[in-house]
């Protein structure tokens, strides 16, 4: 479950006539805690101004247009209001000493001509790949939008089991990059290694794919994935009996929903899935989180009951004009009257975000209750975001249906199998803590071990 921490706005630098040049791409280096993310000010020359981009390489976001600039006595000033982002540096050759400011934080960052090399991946794939690949498209015609992908095979010529992954909450190309990990990339190319094929795609309004990603819901990602198996039944390489769905996280969500509708999908993966309703899992990786951030726990409980009152009134009050202006005076009211305007209008339109108000309300158990393809669930027990534990009780116990007749329980579904493996995160990282700030800072993509499972169990259902 990942957010950007970048928002795209215009970015127009006027030219002060200062002779030194400060055209080209210039990088830098943010550290956040553990966590290091590369940045990149593209800046180029039109007439007597300058238009500049910023890249953000380890989150995938690329082009993206920035406020405004200016360039005056050496110094280099740089605002993104909106995104609470201001650089400030000054000017010395090959180099721009300055510092980066983002909601009251400052960070001293760096700038040269010369790229970083990023973080180390040893599991990314590196091409030639030893099978064959191919860049597709697929229409959803319900959304009335294109969808673009890549379908890898064993080899090129075959009937092959293919496997749709299904990426988590917030916008996610098709190799779900997170922080320069690439788990989607990692894991298809296991998957095909090992004979089966795998076709994974970039969210709508992401990448090459058609749509816009903000006015979708899970339920918009539900026919997107609907779409993706129509696509591959098309394909004389598919076997259409052996179609089977992975799904990480939200992901997780989408792919019972799917599977419950239609029967022409063969088996599903649940990565890091929820089984207990949105609003409770909220609640539980919010805990978790400032637990071990060290937290007070008067002041965890606290947080509890203003996020409890939020998603109550929500419930209650969501077809009311006024709904806006409600939550925001309880989160005003919490804060002692001292939260910022700003804050607590992100805050609210995050809360009453189309995703957002599906999310909180919806219980995946109605869904995973019908599915009657097997299944197989994984978590790991560091994973702070979805907690394994009650999590995967959840899903089992979804298939649970009891006879009050004789005080017997039986299964609705006898090929569910659901596994905690010991110290993975929520990315299925080898990890200390769980917590998010780790991800960037462990150079392991994907447990080996989780690979594995997910891989042999696949093989066992498709033979």
């Amino acid at each position: 479950m990942k957010r950007s921490i970048l928002t795209a706005l215009l970015f127009v630098y006027s030219f002060t006539g200062y002779s030194q040049s400060i055209e080209g791409s210039w990088h830098g280096v943010l550290k956040i805690q553990n966590i290091e993310l590369r940045i990149v000010f593209n800046i180029e020359k039109r007439d007597t101004s300058f238009i500049a981009t910023m890249d953000s390489p380890d989150q995938g976001a690329m082009g993206i247009p920035v406020h405004s600039v200016s360039f005056q006595n050496t110094v280099l000033k740089i605002s993104i209001p909106k995104a609470s982002i201001e650089y400030s540096g000054m000017h010395m050759g090959e180099r721009i000493i300055g510092t980066f400011y983002q909601s009251g934080q400052s960070i001293p960052m760096n700038l040269s001509k010369k790229a970083s090399e990023g973080p180390k991946r040893p599991q990314t794939p590196i091409k030639p790949y030893p099978y064959y690949t191919e860049d597709v498209k697929f229409r959803n015609e319900k959304a009335s939008v294109t969808l673009s992908g890549t379908l890898s095979l064993p080899s090129k010529d075959g009937v092959f089991p293919v496997v749709i992954l299904i990426s988590g909450s917030g916008p996610q190309n098709r190799d779900e990059e997170l922080v320069g990990h690439k788990p989607f990339l990692v894991l298809s190319d296991h998957l095909t290694k090992n004979g089966i094929g795998v076709l994974r795609f970039d969210d709508r309004g992401v990448g090459e794919s058609g749509g816009v990603f903000s006015l979708a819901t899970t339920l918009d990602f539900v026919s997107d994935v609907e779409a993706a198996i129509e696509y591959l039944k098309s394909r004389k390489e598919t076997d259409i009996k052996k179609i089977g769905l992975i799904g990480h996280s939200e992901g997780g969500i989408v792919a019972p929903l799917v599977a419950s509708d239609k029967k022409d999908v063969a088996f599903i993966v649940l990565l890091a899935a929820p089984g207990i309703k949105g609003s409770e899992i909220v609640l539980a990786q919010q805990e978790l989180i400032a637990r071990v951030m060290g937290v007070k726990e008067e002041d965890i409980e606290k947080y509890k009951k203003l996020n409890r009152d939020l998603f109550q009134t929500l419930d209650k009050e969501e077809k009311n004009p006024e709904l806006k202006y409600i939550l925001s005076n309880i989160i005003n009211v919490a804060s002692g009257g001292v939260a910022q305007i700003e804050d607590v209008k992100q805050q609210v339109e995050q809360l009453t975000s189309p995703w957002m108000m599906f999310f909180l309300k919806y219980d995946p158990a109605i869904a995973i209750r019908e599915v009657k393809c097997p299944l197989l669930a994984i978590n790991g027990d560091k994973d702070l975001q979805v907690p394994s534990k009650a999590n995967l009780k959840a899903i089992s116990d979804s298939f649970n249906k009891e006879d009050s007749g004789n005080n017997k329980v039986t299964k609705t579904n006898n090929d569910v199998t659901t596994i905690e493996i010991e110290g993975l995160n929520h990315l299925f990282q080898e990890a200390v803590t769980g917590m998010p700030s780790e991800y960037a800072t462990i150079e392991q993509t994907f447990s080996p071990k989780a690979l594995t499972i997910i891989t042999d169990w696949i093989i066992k259902r498709v033979r």
